[in-house]
């Protein structure tokens, strides 16, 4: 049974850190690329970052010098490191794991919330 379970979401305040972390079961994790997305209250759900399975890392603008992902194999594991948050950042993270295009696999979504 595939299973990705998040942890690490929170109330902070602006300027705060929080991190998220996603441990995978049920699939080969080494394989699988990883990534993290966040719908905010009213808004479509949106990419943040991602992680390929060889390591490379993606973030989309707003979150460069900010964010950072990472993942432990050993654990099965990725992290999303979110520093200087902002009020904006507050949504529903999700993390995926898929290949390519394709994201197959969702945990169960982790609320952030930064107050001004």
């Amino acid at each position: 049974q595939v299973q990705l379970v998040e942890s690490g979401g929170g109330s902070v305040q602006a300027g705060g850190s929080l991190r998220l972390s996603c441990t995978a079961s049920g699939f080969t994790f080494d394989d699988s690329d990883m990534g993290w997305f966040r719908q905010a209250p009213g808004k479509k759900c949106k990419l943040v970052s991602t992680i390929s399975k060889e390591g490379a890392t993606y973030y989309v603008d707003s979150v460069k010098g900010r964010f950072t992902i990472s993942q432990d194999n050993a654990k099965n594991t990725v992290y999303l490191q979110m520093n200087s948050l902002k009020p904006e950042n507050t949504a529903v993270y999700y993390c995926a794991a898929g290949v390519g295009c394709a994201w197959d696999y969702w945990g169960q979504g982790n609320q952030v919330v930064v107050s001004s």
